[in-house]
């Protein structure tokens, strides 16, 4: 399913009062939930006696896992409310949370979104639960999304990103060019194709945070320190310099085709091969399939180009949890039903409809790996994705104002793509002004 990170949470003007009060109570979601302990007998009785549980999520598969719920456990009715997603989603959601009315049950928040409802509690810690219980189930990646650091867990991851290389080989062995395993071997790949076929590049990037981010990731850089209402951001480590120095070479050169992702001409530039890969999530396949069906067969995958040859460190792009808000009527109904769907039969369910797991099971299952994909020529491209879920560092941290900060990138960072402005200096300007909105919003930041 199609991610995109660089969405404003309209409703985030609410951070202010609720960051404060966050820091009133202690600044820190290490110490400790208000929620009674919930058994296993106890979520079974909730079961038996049924009722009715609303669940806003856009996931398409869902309503399979829904409808599968429902036939289980026939005395409970599962209200699925999809038609939102992105920003107006969290609008509506921070907007029904602020009146304290109509919040649902079930609320699916993308990993870069929890940060914020975890600190405002606006979520159900779900450890009381036994939640915490279920943490080998998952990759690290994800898991570290859910808990932020802490004991709480505030979701259960429903998939993930683990990121590959999309290559079209039909323009690679055109050109002869080999697969590069390495940034720098992928620096001298775009020149090549460019000078071959000047109206070819190896990828568009018309600047894009949530690929910055995620490659600030892999490169090991650590902006973010998140401590309750305690934030620091900084773009000057070791990592961010990796990413900066490799990049520019591809901006300066006009080795990147200016054209943003999700757009028509990015679907036609993926199907004529004037786009030549595509570093993003295991999610990506089936966009391929509906989006650009015309070069179903040129294209392959193959693992994300390490900064060090050898090193296969990799980082997530996208993914998302189902959460419980904390004014959610049917606790134990709503977690039973988390739980189905990202835990038990659900995932199954999931898989078979196209959906990227977050489940180590699931990703090491030989069904799984040995599928073969006709659009990649037959390729078992999962165990690629598999391998790179597997190698995610989990020690990374995303803003509790993320949504904030991804959309004033394209002011920041993204005058890089456009102007003489240094991809390092965009970054120092994105860093700035996140630093200045955070205090703004009563977080204390430093840089």
């Amino acid at each position: 399913m199609r991610r995109k990170t660089s969405r404003l949470l309209r409703g985030i003007a609410l951070l202010s009062a609720l960051a404060l009060g966050a820091t009133a109570c202690g600044g820190s979601d290490d110490e400790g939930s208000d929620q009674k302990p919930v058994s296993a007998s106890d979520l079974q009785a909730a079961l038996k006696k049924g009722g009715t549980v609303t669940v806003w999520a856009w996931e398409p598969t869902l309503k399979s896992v829904a409808a599968d719920f429902e036939k289980k456990y026939p005395k409970v009715k599962i209200n699925l409310v999809s038609e939102r997603s992105g920003d107006k989603h969290y609008t509506a959601l921070s907007n029904a949370i602020e009146a304290k009315k109509g919040v649902p049950d079930v609320a699916q928040v993308e990993y870069f979104a929890l940060g914020q409802y975890a600190l405002t509690k606006g979520l159900t810690d779900l450890a009381p639960f036994g939640a915490e219980k279920l943490k080998d189930k998952y990759t690290p990646g994800p898991w570290n999304a859910v808990t932020q650091g802490s004991d709480a867990v505030w979701g259960l991851p429903m998939d993930s990103g683990p990121m590959a290389m999309f290559y079209n080989k039909k323009v690679f062995d055109k050109n002869k060019i080999a697969v590069p395993t390495t940034w720098d071997e992928y620096v001298e790949a775009a020149r090549k194709l460019h000078k071959a076929d000047p109206k070819s590049f190896i990828a568009a990037d018309a600047g894009d945070a949530g690929f910055t981010t995620s490659m600030l990731w892999q490169a090991g850089s650590r902006p973010y320190k998140v401590d309750g209402t305690k934030v620091k951001i900084d773009f000057s480590d070791a990592g961010a310099k990796k990413f900066t120095d490799t990049w520019q070479p591809l901006i300066d050169e006009k080795l990147l085709a200016p054209i943003t992702g999700w757009t028509d001409d990015w679907y036609k530039g993926l199907g004529d091969g004037t786009i030549a890969t595509l570093v993003t999530g295991a999610w990506m396949p089936a966009n391929f399939v509906t989006g650009v069906a015309n070069a179903s067969g040129d294209w392959r995958v193959a693992p994300m180009p390490a900064w060090t040859k050898g090193d296969k460190a990799t980082a997530e792009n996208g993914g998302s949890s189902l959460t419980v808000p904390e004014l959610a009527k049917n606790k134990e109904l709503a977690y039973a039903f988390a739980k189905y769907a990202n835990a038990e039969d659900g995932v199954q369910t999931r898989i078979k409809q196209g959906a990227f797991p977050a489940t180590t099971a699931e990703l090491q299952s030989q069904e799984f790996q040995n599928t073969k994909f006709e659009y990649f020529g037959g390729q078992q491209a999962n165990k690629i994705f598999a391998e790179s879920a597997a190698n995610v560092a989990d020690d990374w941290s995303y803003l509790p104002f993320q949504q904030y900060a991804n959309s004033i990138f394209n002011d920041t960072v993204g005058k890089a793509y456009v102007s003489s402005t240094k991809l390092a200096d965009g970054l120092k300007a994105w860093q700035d002004a996140s630093v200045k909105y955070g205090n703004e919003q009563g977080f204390t930041v430093e840089k």
